[in-house]
């Protein structure tokens, strides 16, 4: 993966909008199939994500070690979503992964007064950070709903979503982003025409 320099800063922000945590973990690479730009440039990087995806109550140290590890379960679960869709039969070194990741201890809520929110802690919170994900994973690949998982129309985004709209028909992972660009785009374009 590649470090543009052409980015705009808010393209490093992580995004949320995936609707399931394990399509979260993986758009924390950036427009996949062009910059594919990583969004964990340091291992803090990941321990802030594990933060702002409400996994963990408290961002972790992470080491250069266990980045290098998340990078490749988040790479393994990539490939695990890609031959799904594809129907094709994913490889055993990932799905062991994914598996060996899964059957680790998840954060536990932890109750700190009645009418708020838990938080949720764990002894080896990074570990039980990735454990959340690959078991969210391994659930979406056993239980889907895997026909509902789309990837962003943007020509600049390559964001994997569960698309939970009625129809089942959403086209862009946030219509308040990457929708409504696009749609603006169009009605430029369709307006610079001649004859308008």
């Amino acid at each position: 993966m590649t470090e543009p320099t052409t980015l705009n800063p808010e393209d490093w922000d992580f995004h949320f909008r995936a609707g399931r945590l394990c399509l979260d973990f993986l758009a924390t690479v950036g427009d996949r199939e062009g910059l594919a730009f990583d969004r964990w440039r340091r291992p803090a990087d990941l321990g802030r994500w594990c933060l702002e995806a409400g996994v963990l109550a408290e961002a972790p140290a992470v080491s250069a070690g266990e980045l290098a590890e998340a990078r490749g379960l988040r790479e393994a679960i990539h490939r695990v979503l890609r031959a799904a869709l594809e129907g094709a039969r994913p490889e055993p070194a990932d799905l062991a992964l994914l598996n060996e990741r899964a059957g680790r201890p998840d954060p536990a809520p932890q109750l700190a007064a009645v009418g708020r929110r838990a938080a949720p802690v764990a002894g080896r919170p990074l570990e039980a950070a990735l454990a959340a994900v690959a078991r969210d994973a391994v659930a979406l690949f056993a239980e889907g709903p895997l026909e509902r998982v789309r990837q962003c129309a943007a020509d600049d985004c390559s964001v994997w979503f569960l698309d939970s709209s009625r129809p089942g028909r959403r086209r862009w992972c946030s219509m308040a982003g990457c929708g409504n660009r696009e749609k603006k785009a169009a009605f430029r374009g369709r307006a610079a025409r001649p004859g308008r």
